[in-house]
């Protein structure tokens, strides 16, 4: 359990709490959610000790394990395996006092320290961290790779991967999402779902947070005020506090009369039915999310250019992707053909590195093609949002002379008008960007694209460092973006309120995908299915037939489909599992059998002997663990392909 008591905490000279009461319970898993500075961040410093009330007090339950993600994450030489599997202290502690014991010759302590490694599940963890990199987007090969050789943003993912794999009984995250992409995002929700101790979740993803929360502590005026059930149930209560506050009802009722036009122009025409649906249900939740968000600071709308071109922009037979110093070429979409019209609304998804960033940067011109052609249109007039544009920021400049650069005749009030819309009012304006936080730079870097009146706006992860408020805002402005619109993003509200249909970048292509978010997670399920069932072929194949070239044992699986052999190789594999796993459990159990006699633990001599029999039998019960699991998915994949060729 977790109390906070009329607990009052300042940092510096701002009050971040004042008398506040919280009660969490075990196995509680709550969103925390607030303006940013209000305090979030602090509050899980008052948890892990790092700071104390000024006033109250904080009780929680002895004994707790917490596992916390560091913001910062050294370049370290080490492997990311390895620094995932040094989140587990107690873990390694064991394995050096086993290595310590070996070397002195202390049987009965080894024998005590092979236990507590089984006990710690030990044997298994190598498995086990490389199960949640490859959730969190890395591939078999880079597991072995040094820290150092990653971007920031993927050492996050490895400090996130090393955090979950952590034992805890109370998990403190803070924005796990930030380098996340969909699919990585998507992985992350059913983990967290799935995790059995108290989760606090600091988070500006409403979908998330509806995914994984029970409980939404609000930080409100210096209070905490704890609401029971996910971030839109959340939403709905708090609408109905503050519905004597509806100042925006007229604005509201706009948008609802513009998404009902949608609807009713589209919902009968097959190729947007889809996206009319998911507006009927986005105008469903309208009047809540309205009414709980009237009191943000900030509202602004994006002015599109006067003219337009039809088309806007033209990719023709284009193959995308990078050219070296050498004119070396490595090219990740081919035959790329496409046309944007004024007034499309498209979201981007795919794979992680499928090369959707990619296209976003080929469509700007700021990456040649490497064949085919781009054709402009004469009006053209681009919006581009990335996450590398805050590093363009002037550091030593105001969000004022941002703007007044692209605009020197502009009027001063016009600007400081237009910057209040993004959040920053008074002397803000006239602050250094380099004081800002990333929250801060992000919306002045979407102020400036704003600014500039774009006909085509290309936004790459632009959530990203935007709180729930400024998420809502930058949502309602795109909704009435009058231009066009192409999106990748991690937050699907914004992808559901704001597109009108879906790009998938997948397989060296692009391609229209006939579906929404919820038949992108199918489709993106069955894809990791078909390729652990090939991968399982592949290697079925290779011991079956020795070392064949891949595309001969391609081929002699499509001539096995086309005989209705399909489940051969299933069968096999299920076949070569159990028996490996008899011969396993046959080995075990002499193992065991072997440690039951009495005198191997009183005998000096047989020290030796004793270790080596307790270290077999905890890499015998490890290889029996993981060959029960490849009997199970060989056993699952059979019933399934029996199932499709009795349909068939």
């Amino acid at each position: 359990m977790i109390a906070l008591r009329q607990v009052s905490l300042q940092r510096g000279t701002q009050t971040l709490l004042e008398g506040a009461d919280l009660t969490l319970h075990a196995g509680h898993k709550a969103g925390i959610v607030g303006p940013n500075g209000a305090g979030k961040s602090s509050l899980f410093k008052l948890l892990l000790g790092e700071l104390s009330p000024d006033k109250g007090e904080l009780e929680m339950s002895g004994g707790q394990r917490i596992a916390h993600m560091d913001q910062e994450v050294e370049a370290l030489e080490r492997s990311i395996v390895d620094y995932v599997l040094d989140g587990d202290r107690e873990l390694r502690r064991t394995q050096a006092a086993l290595a310590h014991a070996h070397e002195r010759g202390e049987a009965h302590r080894e024998a005590e320290l092979h236990g507590a490694i089984e006990a710690l599940d030990g044997y298994s963890a190598p498995a086990r961290a490389a199960q949640l990199l490859v959730g969190l987007g890395f591939v078999q090969a880079d597991l072995d790779r040094p820290l150092s050789a990653f971007s920031g943003g993927w050492r996050m993912r490895v400090n996130l991967a090393r955090t979950l794999f952590k034992p805890s009984d109370l998990l403190l995250l803070d924005e796990p999402t930030n380098h996340l992409d969909l699919d990585a995002l998507l992985w992350l929700e059913q983990w967290l779902t799935r995790y059995p101790g108290t989760l606090l979740l600091i988070s500006h993803d409403r979908d998330f947070l509806d995914a994984v929360c029970d409980h939404i502590v609000h930080f409100d005026r210096q209070a905490l005020v704890l609401y029971r059930g996910n971030y839109s149930t959340f939403e709905r209560t708090r609408a109905e506090k503050l519905a004597l506050q509806q100042a925006e009802a007229a604005k509201q009722q706009a948008r609802r009369e513009e998404i009902e036009r949608f609807v009713a122009r589209f919902r009968y025409k097959a190729t947007k039915a889809r996206a009319a649906q998911s507006r009927l249900k986005m105008l469903e939740r309208m009047g809540d999310i309205a009414v709980a968000h009237a009191d943000s600071p900030f509202h602004f709308t994006i002015p599109s250019a006067d003219r337009a071109s039809h088309p806007l922009l033209v990719l023709d037979e284009a193959r995308l992707g990078y050219r070296d110093e050498d004119g070396h070429e490595t090219p990740q979409l081919d035959g790329v053909k496409l046309t944007l019209l004024p007034g499309q609304r498209i979201g981007l998804l795919g794979p992680n590195g499928a090369g959707k960033s990619t296209l976003i940067k080929s469509l700007t011109g700021d990456l040649p093609l490497l064949a085919g052609r781009r054709v402009p249109g004469e009006h053209l007039a681009i919006g581009y949002f990335a996450q590398h544009q805050l590093e363009g920021l002037d550091l030593a400049s105001t969000p004022f002379q941002h703007v007044q650069r692209l605009s020197p005749t502009a009027a001063d009030l016009d600007i400081r008008k237009f910057l209040g819309g993004f959040g920053f009012h008074g002397d803000d304006v006239f602050a250094e960007v380099g004081r800002f936080s990333g929250g801060e730079k992000a919306r002045l870097a979407l102020a400036l694209v704003a600014w500039q009146k774009p006909n085509l706006l290309l936004l790459d992860e632009p959530t990203n460092h935007l709180d729930l408020e400024m998420r809502e805002a930058l949502t309602e402005a795109l909704a009435s973006f009058e231009g066009t619109v192409i999106i990748v993003s991690h937050d699907r509200h914004l992808l559901r309120a704001t597109v009108d249909e879906f790009w998938r970048v997948a397989d060296h292509a692009v391609t229209p995908f006939d579906g929404d978010l919820e038949d992108y997670r199918a489709w993106l399920k069955s894809r990791l299915e078909g390729e652990r069932r090939e991968a399982r072929a592949d290697k079925a194949e290779c011991q079956a037939e020795g070392a064949a070239p891949r595309e001969d044992r391609k081929a002699a699986r499509r001539a096995a489909a086309e005989l209705r052999e399909k489940l051969r190789p299933l069968k096999r594999d299920r076949d070569r599992a159990e028996k490996a796993m008899e011969k396993v459990q046959a080995e075990l159990a002499e193992v065991e059998a072997g440690l039951g006699e009495a005198e191997l633990y009183t005998d000096t001599a047989r020290k030796e002997e004793l270790t080596e029999r307790l270290g077999r039998q905890g890499e015998l019960k490890s290889r029996l663990e993981a060959l029960e699991q490849d009997w199970l998915e060989a056993e699952e994949a059979l019933e399934a392909m029996e199932a499709e060729l009795n349909e068939a």
